[in-house]
């Protein structure tokens, strides 16, 4: 999904679909209007066919090999796996002020809306087909929080989520803007409490 990025992603995409042997596989482009994380990986989600549906972030950060690992934790039973920088096993490099503001944000998911897991936010998650087509209509947030509501959300229907260690390299460089995204996540985790207290996701 392209949510209404400006830079080469698009083409980047192509180019590197164009380059590749011929596998027997599809892709996809979908290009939508820039609202948020969240809406763009449930327009995803809504699309996908296959077993299980899995998505990483554009930067690849997180390694694209950790996929195998993600699907191997599906075929042992999971019904989503999830690449997570705070269990056994995952080496973390990235800055400073990055992890305390990973700590920080952990601490609010696990008063307003606790999972069960240690790590909400890493772009990189697998999910049975059942589990995604279950959760992802139900979901109401459009930012980066929507993967906090939808760990909730699989708590709450008692599904089983598998962490994934891996290695994470991260430069100083990001897309979020800590002054105006951070209030607006913390704000979003109230509204998914909200919700939840309101009975909207029934």
């Amino acid at each position: 999904m392209d949510d209404g990025s400006s830079d080469d992603t698009g083409h980047a995409f192509q180019r590197s679909v164009d380059a590749l042997a011929t596998t027997g596989l599809t892709f996809r482009l979908q290009r939508i209007d820039h609202a948020g994380k969240g809406a763009a990986v449930r327009s995803g989600a809504a699309l996908a066919q296959g077993d299980p549906i899995v998505f990483l972030d554009a930067d690849l950060t997180i390694p694209v090999e950790i996929v195998d690992d993600l699907c191997r934790a599906i075929d042992e039973g999971a019904d989503i796996a999830i690449a997570s920088r705070y269990v056994r096993g995952s080496r973390v490099f990235r800055p400073w002020w990055r992890i305390v503001m990973g700590f920080v944000y952990r601490a609010f998911v696990r008063v307003l809306v606790p999972t069960g897991v240690q790590d909400t936010q890493c772009g990189g998650k697998a999910y049975t087909y059942e589990a995604a087509k279950a959760l992802f209509p139900r979901l109401r947030i459009d930012g980066f929080a929507f993967d906090a509501e939808l760990l909730f959300l699989a708590r709450k229907r008692g599904l089983r989520v598998a962490e994934v260690p891996f290695v994470l390299r991260q430069p100083r460089g990001t897309s979020i803007d800590f002054l105006e995204d951070a209030p607006r996540m913390v704000a979003d985790l109230i509204r998914i409490r909200v919700n939840a207290l309101r009975g909207r996701y029934r």
